[in-house]
């Protein structure tokens, strides 16, 4: 068993795409519109073949997003070094995001950094 894929709801469908296709290299479809509910999508598909649904859809509520709390957490991509976690932390920094955290090791081993990427979500950055 695997997972098909994750999915994420965003008020700007096009920006939530435009993000992971610049700093993740993923590739994007040419997207779904079901005109009766004007729910749209794009499925992303990234180099080991994972895949990320970015929706949105008319009238949805965008609650507070803070760090600790229950539901998903964060998304973590894994980008095979620590120069690479160091070198895309900077990239995204200077681009106007975030860094919530590192870059650093953490005490399980890890060495990674967190952003908050669109609309406040925060994704994890893992050598």
């Amino acid at each position: 068993m695997r997972i098909e894929h994750a999915a994420l709801y965003v008020n700007d469908l096009e920006g939530a795409r435009d993000f992971f296709v610049r700093f993740f290299g993923a590739s994007a479809n040419d997207g779904y519109h079901n005109p009766r509910t004007d729910f749209r999508s794009y499925f992303l598909t990234f180099d080991d073949g994972a895949r990320l649904e970015v929706m949105t859809k008319p009238n949805i509520t965008d609650a507070e997003k803070g760090l600790v709390r229950t539901g998903w957490a964060h998304l973590a991509f894994s980008v095979g070094s620590e120069a690479e976690v160091d070198r895309l932390t900077a990239e995204l920094s200077a681009a106007g995001y975030e860094v919530v955290s590192g870059p650093r090791t953490t005490g399980d081993g890890y060495y990674e950094s967190c952003i908050l990427g669109p609309e406040g979500n925060q994704v994890e950055i893992t050598a």
